[in-house]
C-alpha cells in the first residue's frame, strides 16, 4: 500500500526542517519531476547535483534527508516510466484548506518549471504542445491563492491539478528516456 501523501509530505518537512532546508515538501517533489521529466539522466546519481543546486545551494543533504529524497525520486521515475503505477504530484490531501492546497500547487509548478529550465537546453526547440503546456504552467505557478471554499473552486483546483499533472506526463514522454524499439530495428541474418 502506498504511503498517503499528507505523510510523506510530513515525513519530508520534518526532515528538511531538520537540515534547516527552507523548501517546503512539494518544492522538493516539483523540482524531481522537473528534473526527471526535463530528460536529466536516470542512470546513477546524475539528479543529484541539479537538485543539490535548486534546494540547497549545491550543499549536500544530511544521510537521512538525502536517503529520503532518493526513495522519493525513484518513486516518482517508476511511476513516471509506468503509467500501471499511477504518477501523481506530491500535494497536501483535502483535509487542508483549499487556499493552501492551491498555494501548494503554485509551489510544485514553480519547482517543476525551474528544475526543467535547469536540465533541459532544447525547451525552445520542445514541440509546440510542450511549449504550450509549459505557458500555461507559468501561469498557474501564478495563481491567485485566495479562493473560496466552495464546489466550483474545489472543481477548478481538481481541474488544474489534473493539468498539471498531464502536461509534466507531456514534458516525460518529450524529454525523457526514449524507449527502445527492438521490434522496428532490422533483423540481420
Amino acid at each position: 500500500m502506498a504511503t498517503p501523501p499528507s505523510l510523506c509530505i510530513e515525513k519530508l518537512k520534518q526532515a528538511l526542517d531538520a537540515a534547516e532546508i527552507g523548501q517546503h515538501p512539494v518544492e522538493v517533489h516539483g523540482a524531481l519531476v522537473g528534473l526527471i521529466c526535463g530528460g536529466v539522466s536516470q542512470t546513477g546519481q546524475a539528479w543529484v547535483k541539479p537538485l543539490l543546486e535548486l534546494m540547497n545551494d549545491g550543499q549536500a543533504l544530511p544521510a537521512d534527508l538525502q536517503q529520503l529524497i532518493s526513495e522519493l525520486y525513484q518513486d516518482t521515475v517508476t511511476r513516471l516510466a509506468d503509467f500501471e503505477f499511477g504518477f501523481s504530484l506530491l500535494l497536501p490531501e483535502e483535509e487542508v484548506s483549499l487556499s493552501h492546497r492551491v498555494e501548494a500547487l503554485a509551489l510544485w509548478t514553480q519547482s517543476f518549471l525551474t528544475a526543467i529550465a535547469v536540465v533541459q537546453s532544447k525547451l525552445n526547440s520542445a514541440s509546440k504542445d510542450v511549449k504550450e503546456v509549459i505557458k500555461d504552467l507559468s501561469e498557474i505557478a501564478q495563481v491567485e491563492f485566495d479562493v473560496s471554499d466552495d464546489d466550483e473552486s474545489e472543481a477548478a483546483y481538481i481541474e488544474l491539478q489534473e493539468f498539471v499533472k498531464m502536461a509534466a506526463i507531456l514534458c516525460y514522454a518529450e524529454f525523457g528516456p526514449q524507449p527502445d524499439n527492438k521490434a522496428d530495428a532490422p533483423i540481420i541474418h
